[in-house]
């Protein structure tokens, strides 16, 4: 399998994040795309190619233009403050708030953030734009007629939502790559997230189209983050009701209750008639996550990945979550040999 992958993900290396009430290190960090690259080269899975690049139209495809704008500045604007300090928000444009878009950088941060955990830094927006190139050079490779790609995209994307960041995420890189899917002549794209966190981001991009469904296996938002978007009974809106599908499952969940809801997840990916399948692949499920709470093993991503090679769709691969960084090249990888395996 193709692998795509760009060293400019080393730019976004945010220092501190807010967790358990205090400041703590990052959890998000470029060693993790260093343990999936050398798996990937361990294992011998394929080429490894550089991302090519295409600019922000493709990006303002699904984004907000005044959103992307924040990114590309707002570095220079904090540092222009005096900080010399990673830019996080203090506060939240929240219920009965007047809902307007300030015009101070500090203003600005904290409406197009929706929690503490996604410190922008000097490398930020040319980290987030070559992660959005990895997703879109996939895309393209799979519009020239490769049957599945690996976009190795960091930061990940899947939190970042229309017009906001979080979850160590800024730009949506598999909404982004499944709009290109469709621009390019797709008349039916399936997004599926299986990361153990709730894919907020992308529901919230897609959730009144009836041309891109999205599903998403997670932990349950009453107890887990993101906590507000996440719940079985969210099914779309006008032209999207019924293409967005919720799969909550209590924290602890065992591997073959997970594996019940993947299946009744194809079965509606089969049902939509989809010509190509963007995975948001989080191996956070992984029962040594440090901030997830279900219990998969190594062994059953390989398991993971022959379902999903069983739908016959072309399909790219983007990273998402996993913050067990010893194991977690090992169980990226084991889900794509899985499907390579199937094919």
């Amino acid at each position: 399998m193709l692998t795509v992958y760009s060293d400019l993900h080393r730019l976004q290396h945010g220092q501190s994040e807010l967790m358990a009430g205090t400041l703590k290190p990052c959890l998000e960090t470029p060693s993790r795309a260093d343990m999936v690259l050398d798996a990937v080269r361990r294992r011998e899975l394929g080429d490894i190619v550089h991302p090519r690049r295409h600019g922000v139209e493709p990006i303002l495809r699904v984004h907000d233009a005044g959103y992307v704008d924040f990114l590309q500045t707002a570095w220079p604007r904090w540092l222009a403050l005096g900080h010399d300090c990673d830019a996080l928000p203090k506060m939240w444009q929240i219920r009965r708030m007047r809902e307007a878009v300030p015009e101070h950088v500090e203003g600005q941060l904290c409406y197009y953030s929706m929690d503490c955990g996604t410190p922008i830094t000097a490398g930020t927006w040319q980290a987030a734009e070559a992660a959005a190139d990895t997703a879109l050079t996939g895309a393209d490779r799979l519009i020239g007629g490769e049957r599945a790609v690996f976009a190795l995209s960091r930061p990940p994307g899947h939190h970042a939502a229309r017009d906001y960041c979080g979850g160590y995420c800024f730009l949506n890189n598999a909404a982004i790559a499944a709009q290109a899917l469709r621009d390019h002549g797709m008349r039916k794209v399936a997004v599926l997230d299986v990361d153990y966190h709730h894919g907020n981001g992308t529901q919230d991009i897609f959730y009144r189209r009836g041309d891109v469904l999205f599903l998403s296996i997670h932990g349950d938002p009453r107890t887990e983050y993101p906590f507000f978007l996440g719940h079985a009974d969210e099914k779309g809106e006008g032209e999207g009701l019924g293409c967005n599908f919720n799969f909550p499952l209590p924290a602890g969940s065992c591997v073959s209750t997970w594996f019940v809801a993947l299946d009744c997840a194809l079965l509606q990916i089969a049902r939509f008639g989809a010509e190509a399948l963007v995975v948001s692949l989080g191996v956070d499920t992984y029962l040594g996550d440090p901030i997830a709470r279900f219990r998969l093993d190594s062994p059953d991503f390989v398991t993971l990945g022959a379902r999903l090679a069983g739908l016959r769709l072309p399909t790219l691969f983007c990273l998402e979550g996993g913050y067990a960084v010893e194991p977690l090249g090992t169980n990226v990888v084991n889900v794509l040999a899985g499907f390579e395996a199937r094919l």
